[in-house]
C-alpha cells in the first residue's frame, strides 16, 4: 500500500468533495471517536490518535466501526502515529511538521481519509459537550 497524504491542515479538495459526506456520519459516532482517542491517550499508547476512514476495506489500523453495522457510509478504524511511521506513509523526516499540524486531540478529532488515490489528514472538531 503506498500512500503520499497532505500532512498539513484541510485541504480545499477534502472540503468540498468529502466534507458533506463525512461531517453526518461523525456527527454520529463523535462520541465513540472522542472516547476512543482518550483511552488511547490514557492507557499510553500514542498521544497521537489517528482515525482512517475509507468507504473500502483498509489494511490499516483495526476497525472500530464498519459503515453498514454502524449505519455510517464510512468504515472507521483507529491506530495511530507509529503505524504510520512504521508503515512509512509519514516521512520520518516530516515527522515534525505532522506534529506540528497535529491539532489538540481532547478538541479534533484527527481522521485519515482515504478514497481510491485521494489521502488526506482532516481534523473535524468535536461538538460542545454542553
Amino acid at each position: 500500500m503506498s500512500f503520499s497524504p497532505d500532512i498539513h491542515s484541510n485541504t480545499p479538495e477534502l472540503s468540498g468533495k468529502y466534507l458533506g459526506t463525512i461531517t453526518p456520519d461523525f456527527a454520529k459516532v463523535s462520541n465513540t471517536l472522542k472516547e476512543a482517542s482518550y483511552q488511547v491517550r490514557k492507557r499510553g499508547f500514542s498521544d497521537y490518535p489517528i482515525f482512517p476512514i475509507s468507504k473500502t476495506d483498509l489494511p490499516l489500523g483495526q476497525l472500530l466501526l464498519a459503515g453498514h453495522e454502524a449505519e455510517i457510509q464510512w468504515n472507521i478504524y483507529i491506530t495511530y502515529l507509529d503505524e504510520f511511521i512504521e508503515r512509512e506513509i509519514i516521512d520520518p523526516e516530516k515527522l515534525d511538521i505532522f506534529k506540528e499540524n497535529y491539532k489538540d486531540p481532547e478538541e479534533f478529532c484527527c481522521l485519515f481519509v482515504s478514497d481510491g488515490d485521494f489521502t488526506s489528514f482532516v481534523y473535524i472538531p468535536y461538538p460542545d459537550e454542553d
